[in-house]
């Protein structure tokens, strides 16, 4: 394996998951006509098909273990010299990559404070990432949108206006914002149990979305 080669893959592994824009940036930069006095072996990861499952020993690895696979540049990359590089890449299935070489459609129909913990949500792992079966799987995953409510604003608003339901108004619960405003925050007493409730985390926006 070329060491150039293998630097690059390495380095572009530690790299945050890249977003649409980018890697069409990356595909752009594969095919720029400047490329031609470039090696090969200095392309990022994105310019090569790895496809394993076309490799027969990927198939007797064992997981956890370091493997080979060879790579081909991809159609319309422009460089010069050798076209077909060796990787080296941990033996493991897509569905087992850690969270930060993949990304999952986010589900906007899950509630933080709903009895159930877990949703399922589509995921595909990075280009950069070399591994074995489908790229695209599913994944159960805690529910994590937002809807742009803070925990900072609603505690404040809860420890100085909470006495008017501001608080409440604040995260979407109108009916009880209403209420807590006409019984001036139940005598003070509804009023310090809200912040305590938003201050542990147990009270949060009406939709059932997260803090920021």
């Amino acid at each position: 394996m070329h060491p150039a080669a293998k630097f690059i893959f390495l380095a572009i592994l530690t790299l945050p998951i890249k977003t649409e824009n980018e890697k069409l940036k990356l595909l752009k930069k594969c095919s720029k006509s400047s490329n031609q006095n470039l090696e090969c072996d200095s392309l990022p990861i994105e310019c090569f098909d790895c496809s394993i499952d076309k490799n027969p020993k990927a198939a007797d690895c064992i997981y956890g273990e370091p493997f080979t696979t060879d790579c081909l540049t991809k159609n319309g990359t422009v460089c010069k010299g050798k076209r077909i590089f060796t990787f080296e890449a941990e033996c493991r299935f897509c569905y087992q990559t850690p969270e930060w070489m993949h990304v999952c459609t986010p589900t906007f129909s899950c509630r933080k404070d709903s009895p159930r913990r877990l949703w399922k949500t589509n995921c595909t792992v990075q280009d950069s990432v070399i591994c074995l079966g489908s790229r695209t799987f599913y994944k159960n995953v805690e529910c994590n949108w937002t809807s742009g409510h803070k925990w900072g604003v609603a505690l404040i608003l809860s420890l100085t206006l909470g006495g008017f339901g501001v608080d409440r108004f604040y995260l979407g619960h109108y009916k009880e914002g209403f209420a807590k405003l006409f019984s001036f925050g139940g005598l003070g007493l509804w009023t310090l149990v809200d912040v305590v409730l938003i201050y542990v985390g147990y009270l949060g926006p009406e939709d059932g979305s997260v803090y920021i």
